[in-house]
């Protein structure tokens, strides 16, 4: 048997053309969107893995509302309206995880469309974020850089038109997709010598600020059979000033955070954007508008921020040795057991990571939920975070506050008096 066949076999699409929901007295028509692709009429090339047929429908028609809220519509779409004409290059084609790989990116980008951004995503979440006043290069490097290993085989989601610095960086590495709303002159030239690499133009990329605070329909199928129907989520922090001072009283004390700085403002506001795309138990370190190590899908809130702080020491000491000796970190664990020389470099590497906390400190630190105890917040404190925002509402808000006020330098903290889970 060869196993390789099947990630290049396409399965076989039993899905109809249409699909109709029907909530209540209104009727949601989709329509299933394929390509023409070598003279082929072709779908998805599978699901979540190769042996699950799949296909992507588009709504065409239908508006709903409901308590008041008017949901997104026809005629918004972005990874289901894909055409012939947006998929610059098709690749091996997209399958599923390509697709809501790109999606994902989007629903985070849609919070930061201020400046140019870039998002890079593996298994639906970001292995790294940023965004830079210095344009979408230096945006798609902090990205890349944020989580090199992980990066690798990813999504590339960009909010500006890709030049041809970010086209000469994206073929210096291996990526599945690009999408971004245009490309420049002379890009695609470059790209195309990627001949499996999937292109794609998504003009509504430019337009994400339209999408904030109109919810779409969410649909969790059950295993049997069953559908929970649930709003989507709509990020409540669209401003530095929407964060709320940390406060909360026991016995008739009071106890209040400091107020972050505004640069810690403005990295906690971006770290928070980035979260919405972040699968939940999950917490996350950023600075200076990039994601330092983001820890996903966690059971418990204070092994979450072990974990990311794991994380970010190994991506911190994995750049310093790609940057001095073009290997990765684990390259030169490797060659380190049989030289001597190397394994001190190695010991160097490593002293060197410790004493910089993995590049944790002066970061920020965002929680998708409220932190039960005290115990994650002095964990993030130990390693150096100056600000933390998370939801508030625990019982022990209290203690949490008192943490970041007993820490010297003194951290601060905001509320978003929101959860940001993800499941």
């Amino acid at each position: 048997m060869d196993i390789k066949k099947m990630y290049k076999t396409i399965v076989q699409d039993p899905f109809p053309k249409e699909m109709k929901i029907v909530l209540g007295d209104r009727e949601l028509v989709f329509k299933k969107r394929t390509w023409n692709i070598g003279g082929e009429e072709k779908g998805l090339r599978y699901g979540e893995n190769p042996d699950q047929p799949a296909c992507l429908y588009e709504l065409v028609q239908g508006e709903m509302e409901l308590g008041g809220v008017v949901f997104r519509g026809p005629g918004k779409g972005l990874v289901s309206a894909l055409t012939e004409d947006n998929m610059l290059q098709a690749g091996k084609h997209p399958g599923k995880i390509n697709l809501t790989d790109v999606d994902n990116g989007i629903n985070i980008l849609q919070y930061l469309t201020r400046k140019p951004a870039a998002i890079i995503l593996k298994h639906n979440n970001p292995s790294g974020a940023a965004w830079s006043d210095e344009g979408v290069f230096n945006a798609l490097e902090k990205a890349y850089f944020a989580d090199r290993i992980a990066a690798f085989g990813g999504a590339v989601v960009v909010n500006r038109p890709l030049n041809k610095e970010c086209a000469e960086f994206l073929t210096s590495y291996y990526f599945e997709v690009v999408a971004a709303p245009s490309y420049e002159q002379g890009v695609l030239d470059i790209l195309k010598k990627k001949k499996n690499l999937r292109i794609l133009e998504i003009p509504g990329l430019a337009r994400l600020d339209e999408l904030v605070g109109i919810p779409f329909l969410d649909l969790k199928s059950l295993v049997d059979g069953g559908i929970i129907a649930q709003f989507s989520f709509r990020n409540k922090i669209l401003s530095e000033e929407d964060f709320l001072p940390a406060k909360a009283e026991k016995d008739g004390k009071i106890v209040y955070a400091r107020r972050p700085t505004p640069q810690e403002l403005e990295d906690l506001f971006f770290a928070w954007a980035v979260e919405a795309g972040v699968t939940s138990n999950s917490v996350l370190f950023a600075k200076n508008g990039q994601t330092v190590a983001i820890g996903t899908g966690e059971q418990d809130r204070v092994g979450c921020v072990e974990l990311t702080v794991h994380k970010a020491y190994t991506k911190y000491a994995d750049n310093i040795v790609f940057k001095e000796k073009n290997m990765s970190l684990y390259e030169l664990k490797l060659k380190a057991r049989a030289d001597s020389n190397l394994k001190e470099y190695l010991d160097d590497i490593l002293k060197r990571t410790e004493e910089a906390k993995g590049g944790l400190k002066g970061s920020v630190l965002v929680s998708d939920g409220f932190f039960p105890f005290r115990d994650g917040v002095d964990v993030a404190i130990e390693q150096g975070v100056t600000a933390i925002a998370q939801p508030g509402g625990s019982i022990r808000d209290f203690e949490v506050i008192e943490a970041v006020n007993e820490a010297v330098p003194q951290v601060a903290m905001v509320f978003t008096a929101q959860r940001s889970f993800k499941h």
